[in-house]
């Protein structure tokens, strides 16, 4: 039997809370539901829930404020709802933990499809099995760990080491929105001055090599003022 995948919704705004739970609810899913900050805390060590979907202002303590007390102790995956859609919070959010950011008004299908990434996520790892990816293909893109080799269309792509490791960290949280601070500290160090301009001029120069049209691209995609995202669907 099938175990249905366990969905915490923390907000607020009841109809919207109401609106989210019977639509996750129609699609299969089990859904919990607080509009409080200090509650969805309680329930997350409670019930242990595979996604948490979270508005950032709530009447007890900031969503900030929650993400910050549970995610060194949860293994799920943090979706950020909420009208806060300066460039400077939704960084802070992804920064604190948080694995996407849904700005208000959202469409169900959006949150659906964001809901199935991270699910996806979710299960690789915590998976042991799935823990050690060899191969990673979305689209026409794959990109063998193993041999370090990129290919589109079979056609092997060459990179210089610093454009693959790049490309190798976004791949390895495909679907995800990872901050130009969270790569440059992954791919230089904390210690390196954090100028998103030498980071700017290396996505220019992979999507040149695997975009069909680099002003249009269909792989590596800019969330502006935030970061980049590969997509893996």
């Amino acid at each position: 039997m099938d175990i249905k995948p366990l969905i915490l919704i923390v907000e607020d705004d009841k109809p919207i809370k109401k609106f989210m739970k019977v639509s996750l609810e129609a699609q299969g899913y089990k859904c919990i539901e607080t509009e409080f900050g200090n509650a969805a805390i309680s329930l997350i060590f409670s019930h242990n829930p595979d996604i948490i979907i979270l508005d950032l202002g709530l009447p007890d303590i900031d969503g900030l404020n929650v993400i910050d007390k549970v995610r060194e102790s949860t293994k799920a995956r943090i979706i950020v709802v909420s009208a806060r859609g300066r460039e400077s919070e939704k960084v802070e959010a992804l920064d604190k933990g948080a694995d996407d950011y849904l700005t208000k008004p959202f469409s169900v299908a959006e949150l659906s499809a964001r809901i199935r990434v991270a699910l996806r996520h979710f299960n690789v790892d915590n998976n042991p099995q799935n823990n050690v990816q060899s191969v990673f293909v979305v689209k026409d893109l794959k990109i063998d760990f193993e041999k370090r080799k990129v290919t589109i269309l079979h056609e092997e792509i060459h990179l210089t080491p610093m454009e693959y490791k790049l490309i190798e960290l976004m791949s390895r949280y495909a679907g995800r929105v990872l901050t130009h601070k969270y790569i440059v500290d992954e791919i230089w160090g904390s210690y390196f001055d954090n100028d998103s301009q030498s980071l700017r001029v290396f996505m220019a120069n992979i999507r040149r090599k695997i975009e069909k049209d680099p002003a249009q691209p269909q792989y590596i995609i800019t969330e502006v003022g935030v970061g980049y995202r590969l997509v893996d669907e």
